[in-house]
């Protein structure tokens, strides 16, 4: 049942909130092999009111919830516990939303894995044995383990949209600022956005629209859509062709555009590192996940001068990308270039991220959507000009792919 229909059988007395909540919690329990949730609050108060009535909901822990713990995954913060609630989840609780765990980030959300943690690795509910993506690690896993319909993550460099390709599920990182950041701990303040994991594009436009507080129009018209050309493994660029194929067949016009990746990723790395090295110069220590801490370690010794450069760098990058999408409905290419890898393997970063960075340093929406294919899931990313455009395409795609 969808989110909206959801809230409004609890408005109308026809769902029982605590029953919601009872469920969600014993599927939480159920499923903790995954490590996917890392903390339950089996004590949370259930509302029958607002746009998401009784809604169970999932946040990832480097946002802060006041009275739980706020540890970012690290041994660093092992007895921190939020002091208040970040707008985000204030908004989630005005709308009678049910906040009633967190889930796993990979430490500080500085990784793309989701293997590295105080409470150990989150695990695929597809393989438990690999990846789920990260840094929202447990947020994905959980809404594809059916454990919740709706969660909150953070995507600085792909970390909504990586995990929900290798996961099988719908991440929508919206545009810059939509959805407040207050109350996260940041990693990269130029670069950090809050999104949303659902099980369907229609369940992440309403998250979106009533965190938000905005009303998103629906798409009018079959769309015009740039295809990105980009190295896959043969599993995926089969199944990425397969989908444009579904797209054309549906109506879709498509049309071959690029990206300069290589400057977009080193402009966006540039910036991400030093920021990152400034919020924690002063916690560093070997107490630190060793991925993470050496991560951390390297940043810092990036020059000052490569960062201005790269500030400066931005204003034209964006304004490159912006006349790309300004002659499309929006671009779609693969969120990542694999399927889930075994959990260890920290060589599959930059593949992970290098597709993802655009959105970050630009501020432009994306989401990855899932693509048919058989075993591991794979993702399509849908990138637009702004929100409008980027969840009505990623709808329609979505209806397209899976008629």
């Amino acid at each position: 049942m969808r989110l909206a229909a959801v809230a409004r059988a609890v408005r109308d007395g026809e769902l029982d909130p605590a029953e919601l909540l009872d469920g969600a919690l014993a599927r939480a329990t159920d499923q903790g092999s995954l490590n996917a949730v890392v903390h339950l609050d089996r004590s949370a108060a259930v509302r029958a009111d607002g746009p998401l009535a009784g809604i169970p909901v999932l946040v990832k822990e480097i946002i802060e919830v006041e009275g739980l713990p706020f540890r970012c995954g690290s041994e660093v913060f092992a007895d921190r516990v939020g002091a208040a609630d970040a707008e985000v989840v204030a908004r989630v609780r005005a709308a009678g939303g049910v906040v009633f765990g967190l889930t796993h980030s990979h430490e500080f959300a500085y990784g793309c894995t989701g293997s590295a943690n105080r409470a150990g690795p989150c695990r695929n509910p597809h393989d438990p044995s690999r990846i789920t993506g990260g840094s929202s690690s447990g947020s994905a896993a959980a809404v594809a383990a059916g454990i919740a319909g709706l969660a909150l993550g953070t995507d600085t460099a792909g970390s909504v949209r990586v995990p929900a390709s290798l996961c099988g599920v719908v991440g929508a990182k919206p545009s810059r600022g939509l959805l407040p950041v207050d109350g996260v701990f940041p990693l990269s303040r130029s670069l950090d956005h809050v999104g949303v994991f659902t099980g369907s594009v229609a369940d992440a436009r309403y998250a979106v629209e009533v965190l938000g507080r905005i009303s998103l129009p629906a798409l009018d018209s079959r769309p015009r859509l740039g295809v990105v050309d980009v190295e896959a493994s043969p599993e995926v660029a089969a199944a990425f062709d397969d989908s444009l194929r579904a797209l054309e067949a549906a109506g879709a016009r498509l049309t071959q555009v690029g990206f300069d990746w290589d400057e977009l990723n080193r402009t966006a790395v540039e910036l991400q590192g030093p920021e990152a090295a400034a919020v924690h110069a002063e916690l560093l220590s070997e107490e630190y996940q060793p991925d993470v801490r050496d991560r951390l370690r390297a940043a810092a010794e990036v020059p000052g001068w490569r960062y201005v450069l790269a500030r400066e760098r931005v204003q034209p990058l964006t304004a490159a990308v912006e006349r790309v999408l300004s002659e499309v409905d929006a671009v779609v290419l693969p969120t990542v270039p694999m399927r889930a890898t075994p959990i260890g393997d920290e060589s599959v970063r930059e593949p992970l991220l290098r597709h993802n960075r655009l959105a970050n340093l630009t501020g432009f929406p994306a989401l990855s959507v899932p693509m048919p294919i058989a075993g591991l899931p794979a993702g399509m990313q849908v990138l637009a000009l702004d929100d409008a455009r980027a969840f009505g395409a990623a709808e329609w795609v979505e209806a397209a792919l899976v008629p």
